[in-house]
This record gives C-alpha cells, structure tokens and sequence, in this order.
C-alpha cells in the first residue's frame, strides 16, 4: 500500500505486476514483417543458399554455471544481492567521482567482453552499486561535448557547447561575459573547500583538458588552455585569464591538494624546452606556472611535491606531503599499450597515491579520476585500444576499494556517449573485436562494433574475414566519414556504491550529479542531509 509520503512499504508484495515493453518495429523492403523478421528470413536464405536445405542456425553449449542456462541457480544469489543493497542514509566524509567512457550501455557491454574477449563478465564492483541514467544534452546541441558536460555534472548547470563553468548566458568565444560573477559557476570541488575539506583531481589527459577543467575553470572556450590560444582568437591575455593560469593561480585551482596528468606544455614558456621532449612550451606570457605552483606552496609553509615520472611519484612518501602535483607529459599523456611504464604512471598509480595524499584529511574529500584515452580511442575508430584501458580501470577500481574508508561515496559514470554498436547477432562465446555477421545485401561481412561516424569509413566495402582485428592500429568500420568520430546524444550510466547511493536511480538531467553529491556529503548552499533531519 502506499503510505502518505508516496513511499511504498518494503514488506509488502505487490498485488499486481504490469511488465510493459517497447518493441521496436520498422517497415521492410524484403518482406510484410517487421525488421526483425525480415532480417531472419533473409538470413535463412543465405543459409539454405549455401548449405542446403539441411543448414540450421548454429546452437550453443553452455555450462549449468552460465547465466542464461535454464535453471542456473544463480538467479536467487543475485535477487538476494539486491535485497542487500541497503540504503546507508548518512554522511560520506569522502567523494570520489570517477569519469570513464562507461556510459553508454554499449560501450560498456564491448568493455566486459574486451576484458575477457569472449566472455561477458561484469566487475563484482558493478554488482554492488545503485543505477541511474543521465541526460547528456546542453543548452544549445542535442549532444554534448566534454567542455558543457563537465559543466553539467561538477557544477550542476547546464551550459553551451564548447563552454566551461559558465551558464548559458557565456556564448563560445564571448571573453566579456565568461568574467561575470553572475554567469560563472562553482563546482563540487570548490563547495568542498569552502566547507573546509580537500579537493583534487587526477587525469590521464592534460589537467587543463575539458573535463578536468570543469572543477576550476570558468571558461568561455575550452581550447583556451593557456594564453597563446586566447592570443589567437582575438583577446586580451590580460582580459582573459586562461584554463592554466585559472589552475595555479585562481580558486579554486590554487588549493587544489592533488593535481595529475599531462600537459606540462601550457605551464612554461615558449622559451623553454620540455624536461623530456624535444618540445617548448606553449605559454608566451613568459610565466612558469610550475615553479609559481612551488612558491606559493612553500610561502604557505606547506610541504610540497612536483614530480614529472613514474619513479619520482612512487618514492614520494604521501604522508608527508600536502600538495601533490604530478605533470607526466609534454601533452595527453600515452596511450597505455604505447607508454614507457618506466617512465609514466598508469591511472591505478596516481588514483593511489592522490588518495594517499587526501584521506590525512580527516574532514574529508572530493577527488575527481578521469581516465579519457576511451573517448579519444572512439574518436580514431581504435577498439582493440581499449581492451588495455578496460584491464586498467578495472584495475583502478580495486585500488579505490582497497584504499578508501567505508564511509566514502564513489560514483562512475561519463560525460556523454559515442556512436558505436554493438550490432548484428554475433553467436556467443566469439570474439568481439572480429565479424559479426554478413550482409543481406552484399554478402560480405561486417565487425561486430561498428562506429556511426569516423575515420573508419571505407568508400567501397570489401571481404574483411582475413584483416587482424587485434592489431592495435585496426579501425572498425564507420557509416559516414569523419576525421573523428563525433560523439552520441544517449543517455550515459551512472553506477555509485557507498552513503547516500540510493539517491541516484532513475533518469535525470545530468546536472543533477553535483547537487545530489553536495546533499550527501552535506556541502554547498542548498538543501543538504544536515539541513534536513
């Protein structure tokens, strides 16, 4: 029965169940049927075609211990866990959001198989978590970009394309409106501060990349990364204070306790040559945003730690040490199958060391991880890439389990989704990256990922069965062609374990995130756990 607040007792059952679905029917060139149906007669044909009248579809062996056996006992294990997931309706003291390409459902599919190639097992993290799907599209577009994403779940606002921690009110490119107060909007990481906790953030792309930058920036383009580009697009670097100086010398970059990932480039000056790259730097201000990072720390009298390789993190001792900062690269820094591991961290490293250096905080954190080589894997239509990255954020997970108190909130999620399926009706216990299928209408076969758009687009199709789709250069076809494969307007996941967790089931807006985190964790100006006994 339902009470008076519109809650439903747990105890009592249901009386009724009414289970509906959207079945999604489409007319045919082939047949009166639906797709569907089409599809499988046609199917059929080419089976009879080729083998006879004898051909039957392929069958599959499965184990009693598969999940879709009839009978698998499984299934009550799994409805028990369900019941388990109770809500913990108090305080988290940490806040750890996670930002992978997850998101799509999809995409997150391809992961679990690229994990173990032709199995399909989900990470025992995924089993413990409450789900929610996010609406990714900003003022302006129906898809979003990272830049007005990242503006949606760290600050709560919705905003324009290409924009960063601003509303809608700051056009692209629009210095002028981008240094109103007004229009300007703060993120989780500085309502933890203002509540007198820490804040960090650790990235595999260039800290002052899009998604980072959602944590501190206020940014009316987000290639406006240090002062050249402003330079470049017609402002005064004086007017316009860029994404890298906004880091070291605003708020709340400045008090940031960690800061991780590439793009050492737009720190130094263009006079100067990188400490591993034959590269100079970027900036033409002449600042050395580094070394003007050391000096404040030190006229803090704070203990402080820059360090640009693998080694130089993994001797920094973290329990004496207040500020963290960690430049990798000259610019993103590698893709893990291409990186020199003696020389750069992996993400499970400086996720480690970044909660190392913020749990001495006894009143708590936020601590935003990206790992965004996915996306830009999806850009070059490279899905063998990812079976690395998966491995390895799999692997970050465990090490965010194994060094966080129970007490702390994790959510992972993504900023937007990309325009590759999972297609076709690929036989089970096959590899994922190879042929899916076979075309109806030219009979030849096709991958089973294929991108809506990208550089993987070939004019005239031809036999694939003999490419090696495990070279790590292999591209996955695309139906339209595209430098980059642009992103998808989906809904995007959100998985979240730990107190507080249950508020995130449903559908949203994406720009819910933060406000949710911030009632939790009992910061911000609104409406708050605290505030609302």
């Amino acid at each position: 029965m339902w009470s008076s607040t519109g809650r439903v007792s747990v105890a009592t059952p249901p009386v009724s169940v009414v289970m509906v679905i959207v079945v999604q029917y489409w007319s045919s060139w082939h047949a009166g049927g639906s797709g569907e149906e089409s599809y499988f007669i046609c199917r059929k044909g080419i089976r009879r075609e080729r083998f006879g009248n004898n051909a039957r579809c392929c069958g599959t062996n499965l184990s009693s211990n598969d999940e879709t056996y009839r009978g698998w006992s499984g299934i009550y294990d799994i409805i028990l866990k369900e019941l388990e997931k109770t809500k913990r309706i108090y305080q988290p003291i940490f806040v750890i959001l996670s930002k992978k390409k997850w998101g799509k459902f999809s995409i997150l599919v391809k992961k679990q198989f690229l994990i173990n190639y032709r199995h399909f097992i989900w990470h025992n993290w995924f089993k413990k978590t409450f789900i929610c799907l996010g609406k990714t599209y900003p003022t302006n577009s129906q898809v979003a970009d990272s830049a007005c994403s990242a503006t949606a779940y760290l600050c709560g606002v919705k905003g324009n394309l290409g924009t960063i921690g601003v509303d809608v009110n700051v056009n692209r490119e629009d210095c002028s409106a981008m240094n109103n107060p007004e229009f300007q909007t703060p993120s989780i990481a500085k309502w933890f501060q203002d509540a007198g906790r820490s804040s960090g953030i650790v990235t595999t792309m260039r800290v002052t990349h899009a998604s980072p930058a959602g944590a501190y920036a206020h940014i009316a383009d987000r290639s406006w990364e240090d002062d050249h580009y402003v330079a470049d697009d017609g402002w005064s670097t004086e007017e316009c204070d860029d994404i890298a100086e906004q880091l070291i010398l605003g708020d709340p970059g400045k008090d940031f306790k960690v800061i991780m990932g590439g793009g050492r480039r737009g720190l130094f000056p263009n006079t100067d040559y990188d400490v591993e790259a034959d590269h100079h730097g970027y900036r033409h201000d002449g600042k050395n945003l580094i070394n003007s990072w050391l000096e404040d720390k030190t006229s803090r009298g704070a203990s402080a730690a820059y360090v640009w390789n693998r080694e130089d993190l993994l001797t920094t001792n973290m329990n004496d040490t207040d500020y963290l900062m960690g430049l990798f690269a000259h610019s993103h820094m590698d893709y893990l199958v291409e990186r020199d591991s003696t020389m750069d961290p992996s993400l499970p490293e400086m996720t480690r060391a970044a909660i190392q250096v913020l749990r001495k905080d006894d009143n708590g954190y936020f601590l935003f991880v990206e790992g965004n080589f996915v996306d830009d894997y999806f850009s070059k239509n490279h899905s063998i890439k990812l079976r690395a990255k998966s491995l390895r954020k799999k692997k970050s997970l465990d090490i965010m389990q194994s060094e966080i108190r129970e007490d702390t909130l994790i959510l992972v999620t993504a900023d937007h989704a990309h325009s590759m399926t999972v297609n076709g009706y690929p036989a089970r216990h096959t590899d994922i990256l190879g042929y899916g299928d076979t075309s109806n209408e030219d009979d030849l076969p096709y991958t089973t990922l294929l991108y809506g758009n990208g550089p993987g687009y070939i004019e005239k199709r031809y036999d694939i069965s003999n490419d090696d789709f495990h070279d790590v250069d292999y591209r996955q076809n695309s139906a339209v062609p595209y430098s980059t494969s642009a992103h998808a307007g989906d809904d995007i996941g959100l998985w979240a374990v730990g107190p507080h967790a249950h508020l995130f089931t449903g559908v949203y807006e994406q720009n819910y995130i933060p406000h949710a985190l911030a009632y939790a964790s009992c910061v911000g100006d609104g409406l708050t756990f605290c505030n609302n006994k």
